[in-house]
């Protein structure tokens, strides 16, 4: 399901760039083509379906996003964060981290001696 999901998110993601490049920032954008008085569509018209086009386009990507969200794999989901594994991992190297640890009973570092 997920990948499906994931599959119509990109198709309509690039539908909707699609419909974005025919549009025109004026208005004109796919009617200025019809040049003719006697088209299918007025002018208007398809400037009105393109806009709704490209808002059901953006509320589809939206909706998608969500649901993906909803149905994301289990197995991809961090119970920690890196900074929390980061400390995890320190405190078992450094014996001083560890709660419970006295310094003063370490062993003292061997001196070598000096030359």
């Amino acid at each position: 399901m997920y990948v499906l999901l994931i599959i119509l998110i990109v198709f309509v993601a690039v539908l909707l760039c699609g419909v974005v490049m025919i549009q025109n920032s004026k208005g004109g954008g796919l009617a200025s083509s019809f040049a003719s008085s006697n088209q299918i569509m007025g002018v208007r018209k398809t400037t009105d379906f393109i806009e709704k086009f490209t808002w059901g386009c953006a509320a589809t990507l939206v909706v998608l996003s969500i649901a993906t969200a909803y149905v994301l794999p289990h197995g991809t989901i961090a119970t920690q964060s890196v900074l929390q594994e980061e400390a995890q991992n320190e405190s078992m190297v450094n014996p001083v981290s560890v709660p419970g640890f006295d310094a003063s009973q370490a062993a003292p570092a061997e001196e070598t001696p000096a030359e």
